[in-house]
């Protein structure tokens, strides 16, 4: 089970995200966000765990720690990346101009995102 872990210190690295998570079980990977720029963690990291109990425990015993750096840990399930909609090309899928659609040019329907969604009045 995948698990997103935020609020972490921006000196916080894979070691010590491992040290949190390995007591609860088998870790298959655990990977801090770190800022191209800067060589920092961007305060977030994601743990794959082997076990979903296992991860499940981490959560519950995890989520809302104290760090004491002023920061609180979140822990939680990630979300999954591939429930998303649309297919692409001009004018259609998830990033198309005006969104919608399963690709092609000018194709409606489905999908999600893109320039323009609907008439918000916004851009």
């Amino acid at each position: 089970m995948k698990l997103f872990v935020a609020g972490l210190p921006y000196d916080f690295d894979d070691a010590e995200l491992v040290e949190f998570f390995e007591k609860f079980g088998k870790i298959n990977s655990a990977k801090v966000a770190i800022d191209k720029q800067t060589g920092k963690s961007r305060g977030f990291a994601f743990v794959d765990m082997a076990n979903e109990e296992e991860a499940k425990e981490a959560i519950e015993s995890l989520n809302g720690l104290e760090l004491g750096r002023g920061k609180t840990m979140v822990v939680k399930e990630a979300d999954d990346k591939g429930a998303g909609g649309g297919g692409g090309g001009y004018k259609g899928g998830g990033g198309g101009y005006r969104g919608g659609g399963s690709g092609g040019y000018n194709k409606g329907g489905g999908g999600g995102g893109g320039f323009n969604r609907g008439n918000r009045g916004r851009y």
